[in-house]
């Protein structure tokens, strides 16, 4: 039977907002001023060294003296900082895709595999990742949308080696097909001219052929169709007056 768990466990009380669930992962730890003792406590301690220090008592430098414990004191806080994690799966799945998403989307592959590694059953794993669905804290679609944008810009990678990069991440072809059709070829042959732009002044001085392969090499490895990395590249050389009339359009 599987195991029906309240929404509000599983995202603090934000349930349907990315935020509720990083804010989550990562709230941060506050220390209480009772935790460093009061201004009237290190007044007294201040006054005792005095004491000691006119009454000829030996000074040890450099060895703070030991606050007192009250309850257990500093030994209490540590046992709680270090208490184990839940022992319950479905808990302990929330617990490992909060941490993993904090500051890092991922998709619902990447989260499975990780719960895989870390023995989760499979019938938490599917219960927390299909509610981290329902309320979008995991967005496939989003997220292949997201990398081809960010990629494309950041990278200049064309099509082809986007499609490859989110089929490395587990994202159904549907949705990878989706994302990279936002990117028309006339962008993408544009973003391959501003490349070849920026790499051709480090190519000055070589040879013609040598040129040609480094310059159509480099848009071959960011995924360009070899027909319109040829083209591209031919032009930026004509544009500087070399002689590409050896070279076809179909290839090299």
């Amino acid at each position: 039977m599987t195991r029906r768990t309240d929404w509000a466990e599983y995202t603090d009380g934000s349930a349907g907002t990315s935020d509720g669930a990083y804010g989550a992962a990562a709230a941060p730890y506050e220390t209480e001023p009772s935790a460093v003792g009061s201004p009237d406590a290190g007044e007294a301690r201040r006054e005792g060294g005095r004491a000691r220090g006119r009454s000829g008592g030996r000074r040890r430098r450099g060895r703070p003296e030991p606050l007192a414990e009250e309850d257990g004191g500093a030994a209490s806080s540590s046992r709680a900082e270090q208490a184990e994690p839940p022992r319950d799966p479905v808990e302990q799945a929330r617990v490992i895709c909060l941490r993993l998403l904090t500051g890092t989307p991922r998709t619902r592959s990447q989260l499975a595999d990780a719960l895989r590694k870390r023995e989760i059953p499979d019938e938490a794993a599917e219960e927390v990742l299909s509610r981290f669905e329902e309320v979008g804290l995991i967005d496939d679609s989003a997220f292949a949308q997201a990398w081809v944008e960010s990629r494309h810009h950041g990278r200049g990678l064309a099509r082809r080696a986007l499609a490859r990069e989110l089929r490395t991440k587990g994202v159904d072809n549907t949705l990878i097909d989706a994302a990279v059709s936002r990117l028309d070829s006339e962008q993408e042959e544009e973003t391959a001219r501003e490349l070849v732009a920026r790499k051709l002044r480090a190519t000055r001085g070589l040879d013609r052929d040598k040129r040609l392969r480094r310059l159509a090499g480099m848009l071959a490895r960011k995924g360009y169709p070899e027909g319109m990395a040829l083209r591209v590249v031919r032009q930026a050389l004509e544009d500087e007056g070399e002689d590409t009339e050896f070279l076809g359009e179909d290839g090299f």
